[in-house]
């Protein structure tokens, strides 16, 4: 018998998006698969666009806005896969993603092994994807992966993974309180739970840099710093499931170490709760911006505006410089890709 796979889609205003995401699944080499999209609440036409497929097979459902944890939630509760391949709206497998997996899931005949894979960032074109390896891109124990994730603060994209139901048993629901970071808070729990990743070369899913409005882009708003801090406390939380050592501690330490700016000054709260978690730890936080000296660019602010805002327009400007860059750079592209190019 051939495995059922169940390609999950949880869309929310991705009117401009859906429609590739859904053609890559159903493109899919690997015959034995059921998709389902849910729309959670779009403001725009994501339903509608979604709707257009029903007639290829494409199961399409709606719900209130209740975030993308829930949107997934639901559609897992719709599935009768026998391994679930999750996809956001926005972002494509290649053809063979699914049936590389599935080979190598079917010779290994072992259930409770995660199975990861390439891949590359795009924005318009998928041939322009940048397949950029990081220390998680090979077979690794649970721990290791996670000890790898913390310390490096590298990730995996959610399209990489290919999880067996017994392993999305194992691991329970999405976290429906977090709206930032809750793929890399779920997928935690899915590794804690399963023996091993292995990671299947050759497999590739393109992740769409949408650009600052995307979910996954990092700003100030107080319901993402919450979630993220969130997220990371339960991070930790798994990783000390798995071993208590000073190694695991270590690791929690530098991966507070490097969330802590995007907290700073935006959320003192958050700060004194991050110190009191790494003095629980056996460590502290070096806040490394009160440290390091000014730049002359920015050293003329300290006397104008005074030391807290020349530091924090010299951690901010250059990102909003690079901001405005990657929107030029995005415009190009958009341009040529409307063309045909």
């Amino acid at each position: 018998m051939k495995p059922l796979v169940s390609i999950l889609i949880p869309a929310y205003n991705a009117e401009s998006w859906i429609s590739d995401a859904i053609k890559s699944a159903l493109r899919q080499i690997w015959p034995h698969k059921e998709i389902i999209v849910v729309d959670d609440g779009s403001a725009d036409g994501t339903l509608a666009v979604a709707s257009t497929f029903t007639r290829d097979g494409v199961t399409v459902t709606s719900q209130k806005n209740s975030g993308a944890s829930a949107a997934r939630n639901h559609a897992y509760s719709l599935c009768k896969g026998d391994y679930i391949q999750w996809l956001d709206a926005d972002d494509v497998l290649a053809p063979d993603k699914i049936s590389r997996q599935v080979a190598f899931a079917r010779a290994v005949n072992n259930p409770l092994l995660l199975l990861s894979s390439e891949w590359g960032r795009f924005h318009y074109r998928t041939k322009n994807a940048q397949f950029i390896p990081t220390a998680l891109w090979q077979d690794l124990s649970p721990i290791d992966w996670l000890l790898r994730k913390l310390t490096l603060n590298v990730w995996m994209q959610p399209g990489c993974w290919l999880v067996s139901r017994e392993l999305t048993e194992a691991a329970g629901p999405w976290d429906e309180r977090l709206s930032f970071d809750d793929d890399g808070e779920y997928f935690c729990r899915v590794i804690i739970k399963s023996q091993g990743v292995a990671f299947v070369r050759g497999a590739k899913t393109f992740y769409r840099a949408t650009g600052p409005g995307s979910l996954s882009s990092v700003d100030n708003s107080n319901k993402k710093m919450e979630s993220a801090w969130l997220s990371i406390r339960l991070h930790i939380r798994c990783v000390r499931h798995l071993e208590e050592s000073e190694r695991t501690k270590k690791a929690a330490l530098t991966f507070l170490h490097t969330w802590f700016s995007m907290f700073d000054p935006y959320r003192p709260d958050i700060l004194e709760q991050m110190e009191e978690l790494a003095q629980s730890l056996g460590g502290k936080i070096k806040r490394l911006h009160l440290i390091e000296p000014l730049r002359w660019k920015f050293a003329w602010m300290e006397d104008v505006f005074g030391r807290r805002f020349a530091y924090w327009a010299q951690k901010r400007i250059p990102g909003l410089k690079h901001s405005a860059i990657q929107s030029v750079v995005l415009f190009c592209e958009r341009t040529l890709f409307q063309l045909g190019y």
